[in-house]
């Protein structure tokens, strides 16, 4: 790589452009996006990126699981491909530049690539994972899971919206239903930029990320059945209010999350009462727990609390409680030598950086359990995320896909 000419570089204009366009479907009035999964909007920004990858000269398959894949040629068609990309669904006041920025950075290396005739040895690929939010449809990362091995293809067709659509009728629907098959396909290597998502590196004045781990996750659905009864007449002591008992553990939720710092983060992000009726005792909540944490076993402890608490918070408020892990991976080291290709290229940059663990879940975390695997993170305006007024420079956008570039030419270049 140390041959390559002086002047290859990405087009830091085209590729905030690209993310205005983008950002353009499903805006909303506060400057974000809701472009949710499988839905009419998630169409119409596929439709323009593959629009673009064609335009591109790419390659463009869509395997059974609805992953888009645009792929450029490289000099030796029998070698693995370099792979990039992230996702375009999004939260549902979501920001401009969550997962498409992945998606847009590696599509800008492919055009800069093009505008320079510059050719790799490799292949070199951008892909769109389906449903990596998982707001929709739970759980997230739902596509790249099943590309990894973690889930089977029948399991993740099969998840459902809470109007009962599932992903492959939804799939079907929006003609992304692709006859590939989903994975079991070899990879030189992949490559996900992304913004941090947190307020690291803005805090500390430095433009890139070098992602070294990613942290693991366990979500858990909760049920806590009570009994509904009229707010006036019914004593406080012989009331089975699940409020009450849900309110209970989301402040052990939180307890937890405090005991095992640092590093642990506990949430409770969505809760359903029932029957949502201002002069009834609630007597069903629905509700969900998110832990994160680095280290496994602090993990594994953090689950042992909250299933001893759950129990007990149960008993003392006369309910029931039912409780179930949806989704789980273990915390994630990614591969030496493309975190070294990620270094190698931010300092031929001269981008400030620092080494960093990823606090949120990325395709990339699956992904790297089937390829070496390495991520790219910028900063974002005060740390915001999953949040309409998500920010980011121009400026950091260009630096993290000119990191990206360097990364990928690394690893789709032979030496010698």
């Amino acid at each position: 790589m140390d041959s390559l000419p002086p002047n290859l570089t990405i087009n830091g204009s085209r590729l905030w452009q690209s993310l205005m366009d983008m950002a353009t479907i499903g805006a909303t009035p506060k400057g974000g996006v809701c472009r949710l999964a499988l839905t009419d909007l998630d169409k119409e920004g596929r439709d323009l990126f593959v629009r673009w990858c064609e335009e591109a000269g790419c390659t463009v398959t869509v395997d059974r699981i609805g992953n888009i894949f645009a792929r450029r040629p490289g000099r030796d068609p029998d070698l693995p491909p370099v792979l990039m990309g992230s996702h375009l669904d999004t939260q549902p006041t979501g920001g401009r530049f969550d997962g498409v920025y992945g998606v847009l950075a590696g599509l800008e290396v492919i055009r800069s690539l093009n505008d320079l005739n510059y050719e790799t040895d490799a292949p070199v690929e951008v892909a769109v994972w389906t449903n990596e939010e998982g707001t929709r449809f739970a759980p997230s990362m739902v596509a790249s899971g099943v590309f990894a091995g973690e889930f089977d293809l029948e399991y993740g067709l099969s998840r459902a919206d809470m109007d009962g659509r599932t992903v492959g009728e939804e799939l079907a629907r929006i003609g992304y239903a692709g006859d590939a098959p989903v994975g079991n396909r070899p990879l030189t290597a992949y490559f996900e930029a992304h913004i941090e998502q947190g307020p690291i590196l803005e805090a500390e004045g430095k433009t890139i990320g070098v992602v070294t781990d990613a942290q693991g996750q366990r979500w858990y659905e909760i049920t806590l059945t009570g009994q509904e009864a009229h707010a006036g007449p019914t004593p406080m002591a012989r009331r089975k209010d699940a409020l009450v008992g849900a309110a209970r553990v989301v402040e052990a939720v939180n307890r937890i999350g405090f005991t095992h710092q640092p590093g642990a983060c506990a949430t409770v992000g969505l809760m359903q009462i029932h029957p949502n009726s201002r002069n009834v005792i609630p007597g069903r909540v629905f509700f969900t727990v998110d832990f994160r944490h680095p280290d496994d076993a602090v993990l594994a402890r953090m689950d042992a609390e909250l299933r001893a608490e759950v129990a007990r918070i149960a008993a003392e408020t006369m309910l029931d409680a039912e409780m179930e892990q949806i989704f789980y991976y273990a915390p994630v080291r990614f591969e030496e030598s493309c975190v070294a290709a990620v270094r190698k290229g931010v300092e031929r940059t001269g981008h400030s950086w620092r080494d960093m663990v990823s606090g949120a879940g990325h395709d990339a975390c699956y992904v790297a359990r089937v390829a070496p695997t390495a991520m790219v993170f910028i900063p974002c305006v005060d740390g915001i995320s999953h949040n309409e007024v998500e920010d980011a420079t121009p400026e950091w956008c260009a630096a993290g896909c000119e990191v990206l570039l360097l990364a990928v030419l690394e690893k789709a270049v032979r030496k010698g």
